[in-house]
């Protein structure tokens, strides 16, 4: 954490631009990684002709049959795509051990951009698939909660701009998200899928490149060792305890989300009509649009914020991601109605992740920054990485749920979605008090202060 208000970078600290453009290159080649993981599956590696050769393939769905019971390819690659993808955010808790307590930050985040850099380039062999998902998944480990931990670090304790740097930070993610199904999708969908994948591990290098090349201006590594480490008091005992129990309505909330980037793509890719003046719209160009509409929806997210905080009226956190929850509900309601139909006209599509996007930015950033505020300085890399972890949990349970897609079918499926989130908004309504009691223990016992109260004007 600095010790002087450093506004070189937009009105904030310099290594805020470094960690934004260094998660820029790593959600390029991430969301590259999603936008053609599924339509790779099942429009490729699991053809009978390919499928036998794949080291280890057959192995692994036995295991997950033996687990979760017969699978049809479509739940196959579902089920798959929600494991890699969640357990890219189970391996940030041994990252964040790394970076806390053996290597440091700077070390495990350079670590993980060449083990992802791997990864992406091992996916142009089909017999090595799941050895290059191994080498994402531990690369993640290493990358995503040091680099989130590190841009807490830039800001004091009750420096105004923290969450609204978590809001750039996600604006410079979905930089990265707008571009890669331009040039991944493009090239995986068009020329090869294996020119895709190499063109996400190409990213993922310029992004190390970035990180080094402005290390200087990120928080020196302070390696703690255990026996350094005091016992954490009762007070971040709670704090701790009242930051998991808002991941709950988090967990569900993403799940519902990340449904629009997996399986989403595979029943948009036959159902919807994606022809304008003769030629066909390559369904992963949908996800520039979702790129380009979720910067728009952060932006005016903050503004709003901004516009509120000047008043002493900016909505608490824990507000904030009911409203997200609110408008990911709606989404899926739309979709839902709309699914019932033939076929689904391209703009109504894009309504879709119109508004899923504007709900984005109250969704994401005020839960990134709830845990960075409140989780204790001893273990605040670690409570980073235990919201990492509350994604995992999100991408396990749309990796389970896809086995109702084609049994429910697809309007039924996506209503049950939108139930999650709803589900998630009553919970925050309903938890707001004893959450506000624990994460600010020092209010007293007279008076605790409504999560849903404007929050304290700095």
């Amino acid at each position: 954490m600095t010790s002087e208000r450093d506004e070189r970078f937009f009105g904030h600290p310099k290594g805020l631009g470094t960690l934004a453009g260094t998660e820029l290159w790593e959600r390029f080649s991430f969301y590259g990684m999603q936008a053609l993981l599924m339509l790779y599956m099942t429009q490729h590696l699991l053809k009978p002709e390919i499928a036998p050769d794949v080291l280890g393939l057959a192995a692994f769905r036995s295991t997950l049959a033996s687990l979760f019971g017969p699978m049809t390819d479509l739940a196959f690659a579902a089920q798959t795509f929600g494991l890699y993808s969640g357990f890219i955010y189970v391996t940030p808790l041994a990252g964040a051990w790394l970076g806390d307590r053996v290597l440091g930050k700077t070390r495990t985040v350079t670590i993980g951009a060449l083990l992802m850099s791997a990864g992406h380039l091992v996916m142009a062999s089909e017999r090595l698939f799941l050895v290059a998902l191994l080498l994402l998944i531990l690369g993640a480990g290493c990358l995503v909660g040091n680099m989130a931990a590190q841009v807490g670090q830039l800001y004091a304790p009750d420096d105004e701009r923290r969450t609204r740097a978590f809001g750039v930070y996600l604006i410079a993610l979905n930089v990265g998200a707008l571009a890669s199904p331009l040039v991944i999708g493009t090239l995986g969908e068009t020329v090869g899928w294996h020119w895709g994948f190499g063109a996400a591990g190409i990213g993922m290098l310029i992004g190390l490149a970035t990180y080094l090349h402005g290390r200087r201006h990120l928080p020196p590594d302070q390696i703690r060792r255990r026996v350094e480490r005091a016992a954490l008091t009762s007070a971040e005992w709670r704090s701790i305890a009242g930051i998991v129990i808002v991941l709950l309505p988090y967990i569900l909330a993403y799940a519902a989300l990340q449904q629009a980037y997996g399986l989403m793509l595979v029943w948009a890719d036959k159902n919807v009509e994606r022809r304008v003046l003769g030629w066909e719209v390559p369904i992963t160009w949908i996800l520039t649009l979702d790129g380009l509409m979720t910067i728009v929806g952060v932006v005016v997210a903050t503004s709003i914020w901004k516009r509120l905080a000047a008043r002493g009226r900016e909505p608490r956190d824990t507000a904030k991601l009911a409203v997200g929850c609110a408008g990911i509900t709606l989404a899926y309601l739309f979709v839902a109605y709309f699914a019932t139909w033939a076929s689904v006209p391209l703009l109504l599509f894009v309504g879709f992740y119109l508004i899923l996007d504007l709900a984005i930015g109250w969704t994401e950033a005020p839960t990134a920054s709830l845990t960075s505020r409140n989780a204790p300085a001893a273990v605040n890399a670690t409570m980073m990485a235990v919201f990492k972890l509350a994604s995992a949990f999100s991408y396990f349970l749309l990796g389970w749920l896809a086995r109702f897609f084609e049994p429910l079918g697809p309007a039924l499926y996506w209503a049950l979605t939108a139930a999650l989130p709803a589900t998630g908004m009553l919970l925050l309504i309903v938890s707001h008090r004893p959450v506000a009691r624990l994460l600010t223990p020092a209010a007293g016992p007279d008076r605790t202060p409504s999560a849903f109260e404007a929050a304290p004007a700095k």
